[in-house]
């Protein structure tokens, strides 16, 4: 791996409810909402960052950020301890989350621009180039004038991703950059991030439910469930480890005479005519030798092969995760 930009060993955040137990009483209860993550991110990286909603995705942002403490295990991001060191991490940061705007609502969006080069001090010449950059890229022309309250979702996400890097961090956060997107937006969106991961001079951590994202984008993705990490790896790793099936739907000029039977195929449905079939495989039979037998035994009008979805393969991972509860203890 190239030259560590994150170091997580051991991180833990725990927090600790009050829950009413009776008519006067109350106990308090402490609850680990990151249990144990260790996390190294190289130089470059794209990580993509999953979890279900709770599984502590934002705790664990918000620690590396300098915004929470952690309650135990060791951070550290471009080789600066997040809490202790927030002030100089924050100029080799930025972040894009969700509701926190950077940008002055007021003001037109060239001016917020302008601003944030003065509050992370920018040479002008650095801050003009980048500018000029991320104008052709994220096509902010038409709107640079536009007070930042007037614009659109998507020019406001293009806005904010613009005015996160404007001051060359190493390392990005983004949280959910492409919630509520349109389609074109969406688009615009991916490619600009999709060129600053080819790069390879800025590390991006992103986290996302569009699972299109994840796999546009990230070349490694990291799964936390209640708070602890399920895979680390790549998303064909993913697909291989909680047994994707890919699917093989045919149309037949008649009924088969004789059910299929090949290694790993199973025949999922059928039409009320028993013409159209969709088949499932775990990767011992491939499609091809489906397709052989099939033809061999019946006239095939059309076949389509479908890849396994990675919505199907994230449930499926959530479901067999045997993550136990997090610890709880209880004070009156």
């Amino acid at each position: 791996m190239s030259a560590l930009v994150i170091d997580v060993r051991g991180l833990r955040k725990e927090f600790t409810i009050t829950r009413k137990a009776g008519r006067l009483r109350r106990t308090r209860h402490t609850v680990a909402a990151v249990d144990g993550i260790d996390l190294r991110v190289g130089r470059g990286e794209l990580l993509g960052y999953l979890g279900p909603n709770g599984a502590g995705k934002s705790t664990t942002l918000k620690m590396l950020t300098g915004v929470l403490m952690p309650t135990s295990g060791e951070v550290r991001v471009c080789g600066l301890v997040p809490v202790a060191q927030r002030r100089r991490l924050a100029a080799r940061i930025g972040v894009v989350f969700g509701q926190r705007s950077q940008l002055w609502w007021d003001l037109p969006l060239r001016d917020s621009f302008e601003l944030a080069r003065h509050i992370w001090r920018v040479p002008a010449a650095d801050h003009a180039t980048r500018l000029a950059r991320f104008r052709r890229e994220l096509d902010l022309d038409d709107f640079l004038d536009t007070p930042v309250r007037q614009l659109s979702l998507g020019q406001r996400m293009r806005s904010e991703l613009t005015i996160a890097l404007l001051h060359g961090p190493e390392v990005v956060f983004l949280d959910e950059p492409t919630i509520g997107l349109d389609v074109v937006s969406k688009q615009a969106v991916r490619a600009f991030l999709t060129e600053l991961r080819d790069r390879g001079d800025t590390t991006i951590v992103l986290t996302t439910h569009d699972l299109a994202d994840i796999e546009r984008l990230c070349r490694r993705l990291v799964v936390i469930d209640r708070g602890r990490v399920v895979h680390d790896g790549t998303l064909g790793a993913l697909h291989e480890r909680y047994g994707s099936r890919r699917r093989v739907l045919v149309e037949l000029d008649e009924q088969l005479s004789a059910p299929i039977e090949l290694p790993g195929v199973v025949q999922e449905s059928s039409s009320a005519n028993g013409r159209l079939i969709t088949f499932s495989l775990d990767g011992s039979t491939t499609a091809g030798e489906l397709v052989g037998r099939l033809a061999s035994v019946a006239q095939l009008r059309d076949i389509s092969v479908q890849e396994p979805a990675i919505e199907d393969v994230i449930a499926r991972l959530y479901a067999s995760s045997t993550t136990p509860p997090h610890p709880r203890r209880s004070r009156p």
